[in-house]
């Protein structure tokens, strides 16, 4: 399904996957933060706090990938003693991001940057964790981006992904189907004055490979110990995974 997932673009436009979801998120930087919490009913705070729970190797220093408002860089932050770096290619979110950092005051403790996750410019074995919210779907090249991801973190180095996924149990699966393919693309629309965004959604969510299929990918470049916690009855997926 990657070459089908490549395909799914916000835009109906001949500009590559990544320039359209940088305009795109250029586009709904704004309201992101409220929609984001409305539309999972606050559900995000909780699966970002689990996700930094299995962090346990005791990291100093954190990438956070495609941070876009640093809601996941803020919940690392929690972890005390730690440096943590945020990059995403929008600049409207990395700037509403850094607004928010200064508001909690956590300058000193995060640092963003426009960054293209799948060209980074770390060195190798640069970052003791890795965290990555909603954001690896995005990727233009998932591998290219997995490989990435794979080469800045540390030897024993731990990453913590966390991706929508589609609960499987009846009446859920048939409840999430249509709160997610017609509910949110219309309040993520109206809201976003964004047609596009929220229908893009629903539909690289669709394509992007889950549980077994992401696991093998993360092999595929290298990871070990990769391990699949679905949450709230599957309507996310967290995956954990160890540089050996």
């Amino acid at each position: 399904n990657i070459q089908k997932l490549n395909k799914i673009t916000p835009y109906n436009s001949t500009d590559s996957k990544k320039k359209q979801v940088g305009k795109m998120f250029d586009n709904i930087a704004k309201n992101y933060d409220f929609l984001n919490h409305s539309l999972s009913l606050g559900m995000d705070y909780y699966w970002r706090k689990k996700a930094i729970k299995y962090l346990t190797n005791n990291p100093k220093k954190i990438l956070d990938v495609a941070t876009g408002t640093a809601d996941f860089a803020i919940s690392a932050s929690k972890l005390g003693d730690v440096k943590i770096t945020g990059i995403d290619i929008s600049e409207g979110m990395i700037e509403i991001g850094t607004k928010k950092i200064k508001r909690k005051g956590l300058e000193n403790t995060i640092k963003l940057e426009i960054a293209d996750s799948e060209k980074m410019s770390f060195s190798d074995n640069s970052f003791d964790a890795i965290t990555a919210g909603f954001g690896i779907r995005n990727f233009e090249n998932l591998q290219k981006g997995l490989s990435e991801m794979y080469r800045v973190l540390k030897k024993d180095g731990m990453i913590a992904i966390l991706e929508p996924s589609k609960p499987k149990i009846f009446p859920l699966k048939q409840i999430y189907q249509i709160y997610f393919h017609h509910i949110i693309p219309k309040l993520g629309s109206l809201i976003s004055k964004d047609n596009s965004a929220y229908t893009y959604l629903p539909n690289s969510v669709e394509e992007f490979p889950k549980g077994k299929k992401l696991i093998k990918h993360l092999q595929n470049v290298g990871f070990k110990s990769c391990t699949n916690i679905p949450l709230t009855f599957g309507i996310v997926d967290l995956y954990i995974a160890i540089k050996k």
